[in-house]
């Protein structure tokens, strides 16, 4: 399984890369293999500020419906414009094309609470 070590990870399967005083949230590639092919994505959060678990949206697969949580408090300030037209790229590219969200960071002390690679590895058993 891919888990890249740069990333920061929730237990609800979604990762967080941090780029400064903004960062990029997707589901990790352990949750796109468990829904399945993805057939649409719904996030209206933008220029909505979110808290630490909160819903921001939501990922169809063939198979069910699954809430998207924020990993942290911010405001999304962008939502990834080729998933509109290629809902699939998350299951191909989750960590990279298949991102999902731009969000500022609210409160960067919430980072410190998130999951190391190692640790969303033994979470998830691989």
């Amino acid at each position: 399984m891919n888990l890249p070590a740069n990333l920061k990870y929730t237990k609800e399967h979604e990762w967080i890369r941090i780029e400064g005083d903004v960062a990029y949230v997707g589901i990790t590639d352990f949750a796109q293999k468990e829904l399945g092919d993805i057939v649409y994505v719904d996030i209206d959060s933008v220029d909505k500020e979110v808290s630490k678990d909160e819903v921001f949206g939501t990922v169809e697969a063939v198979k069910t419906v699954s809430d998207l949580f924020s990993p942290i408090s911010g405001t999304v300030e962008e939502v990834n414009p080729a998933l509109a037209d290629a809902p699939e790229t998350v299951n191909s590219d989750p960590y990279g094309d298949g991102w999902m969200i731009k969000m500022r960071i609210g409160n960067p002390a919430e980072l410190d609470a998130l999951l190391s690679a190692e640790a969303y590895g033994e979470l998830v058993g691989a």
